[in-house]
């Protein structure tokens, strides 16, 4: 029975680890940017990020100046976040860092 739960296990991380890949083969430059960012300019957290955005389009300070448009950057950084979240990993582990 327990050699039955172990598959299970393996067959469930298989999985994941492939849903993982197909979704970083398909990040844009721009999404691969945005966790390279994430990485290195804020401690591997999205919020900071997008407080960092957010602010920015409010006119109040911000850290790090992104070169592409912040709206965009925003729900690119939304849905690569719950993606995250849904498969309990970083995406910063997957792609590869300058």
């Amino acid at each position: 029975m327990v050699e039955q739960t172990e598959n299970s296990d393996n067959s469930r991380k298989t999985a994941v680890s492939e849903i993982v890949s197909h979704f970083v083969n398909g990040l844009s430059e721009e999404h691969r940017m945005l966790v390279i960012l994430k990485s290195q300019l804020y401690g591997g957290a999205w919020a900071p990020m997008l407080d960092d955005l957010h602010n920015r389009l409010a006119g109040k300070p911000y850290i790090f100046k992104l070169e592409s448009r912040i709206r965009d950057d925003i729900e690119r950084i939304e849905a690569m976040r719950s993606f995250e979240a849904e498969h309990n990993i970083d995406l910063a582990d997957y792609v590869e860092m300058p």
